[in-house]
Parts: C-alpha cells; structure tokens; sequence
C-alpha cells in the first residue's frame, strides 16, 4: 500500500510518498512514454487550485485537463441522486473524462497533461462496489491506472472536519460525504505505482506549496525519462496498454 508522503519533506524521495504496490498488485505501467499526470482526491482537496497555479508557472509546457464531472453537470446534465440517475452521470463523465484526455495527448503529445481528476474516480461515487462500475464500462481498475504515468492525491479538507463550500459551485456533498468518498478514492489510486498523498492542513498555502513542490519533481522525473528515449522507442500517446 502506498505511503503518504511528509509534508516536512518538500523534495520527493522513494521513502517519502512514492506509492509502491505490493507484489501480484502492481497494475501495468503504461508502455507510451508521455507525461500524463492525475491530480485528484475528495472534494475540497485543492487539486483545481494547484493544477492552474502549476500551468501559470510553467507556461505551455502543461496542457489542463479540466474535471469532467464539472463540464457534464454545468452544461445541463441532471444531477440526480437515487442508482439510475448516478448510474446514468458516471457513465457520461467517465467518456467524457477519457475522450477529453485522448484529445489534448494527441493534439499536444509533448506536453505535460495535467488531468484534474481521471476516469478511476468514477468508481468511488458508483452506487455499489468499484468492479461493478468497471465492469459496466468494459473495463479494469489496472487499464484505466496505466493510463497515467502518476498520481497526485489532495486529500479532502473534510478529512479535518473542515468546510469545504465554496470553489466549485457544482460541488454538493457535506463534509461527512467529502470525507468518505477521499477515502474510497484514495483506495483505489493507491493500487498505482507512482502514489503521492499531499495531506491536509490547516495552512492552505502549506498544503499548496508542498502538493506543487512534488508535482514538479514528479514532472521533473517523467520528463527526463521520456527525453533519454530515442523517437521510436515513444509509443502513440494516449494510448495505454496493459501487459
């Protein structure tokens, strides 16, 4: 299970915060060598905030991925709460999700891809267990993880009993709520390799600061990796296999 990293410790190392899955775990590393990172966690965890704070840094070196959920219910979709309506929602984000991916790595195939959520969070809000919602997209929890090459979690300010109104205006849950869905995303992105856990605080700007201190070295690494290959050796991007 992975380690969540300590926030007295900016620069990322093995034993403070990379996610290592444990044997007969490990999902399959994607073959393509992009640079396609997930930034996700509960609500009111920060990840919007750090993926826009990340582009103005770095400039057009980074294409965002926006929060699917947020384009699908803002442009008029129904938010609903009882199975067939959440059913119905789940099924829309997680293509739209997937499609708008797919789109910027082709489009932009040298840039880093900052995804403000990916298409495994759809599990965590399915009414019933997680493999019931892979399964109903013809898919594995492992395929969608090879998708990205690492994994960035906020954890939800709810986790300390914070109020997390405000932000994003088609953000609903209560804290109770926020709290239980970080925990049920945390436990799916953990099975992923390349798991960092940028905890909460009570300082915001502290909790920013380090998230973006380890999204740089995390960029920092799969860039380098990618650039050592030669041309041919870089697989189609945006598309993931599994071995």
């Amino acid at each position: 299970m992975a380690k969540a990293a300590q926030q007295s410790k900016p620069a990322r190392r093995p034993s403070a915060g990379t996610g290592r899955a444990r044997p007969g775990r490990r999902p399959a590393a994607p073959e393509n060598h992009r640079c396609r990172i997930v930034l996700t966690g509960g609500p009111g965890g920060g990840k919007t905030t750090a993926a826009d704070l990340f582009r103005r840094e770095i400039g057009e070196r980074v294409v965002i991925v926006p929060e699917a959920a947020t384009l699908v219910f803002s442009g008029g979709f129904p938010r609903r709460t009882e199975p067939p309506g959440i059913i119905a929602a789940q099924r829309a984000i997680f293509h739209v999700q997937r499609n708008l991916e797919d789109v910027q790595s082709a489009l932009y195939p040298e840039r880093i891809l900052l995804c403000d959520r990916g298409t495994v969070d759809g599990a965590a809000y399915w009414p019933g267990p997680a493999n019931a919602f892979f399964a109903a997209l013809g898919t594995t929890l492992e395929h969608e993880l090879a998708r990205y090459d690492g994994v960035i979690f906020f954890e939800s300010a709810a986790v300390g009993g914070i109020a997390i109104e405000g932000g994003n205006p088609m953000r609903q849950e209560s804290v109770e709520q926020a709290a239980a869905l970080d925990a049920k995303l945390r436990k799916l992105w953990a099975h992923h390799p390349r798991f960092i856990v940028v905890r909460h605080d009570r300082s915001f700007l502290k909790k920013i600061s380090f998230g973006l201190a380890e999204l740089d070295a995390m960029v920092t690494e799969l860039t380098a990796r990618r650039r050592a290959l030669p041309p041919g050796k870089r697989a189609n991007p945006g598309v993931a296999k599994t071995r």
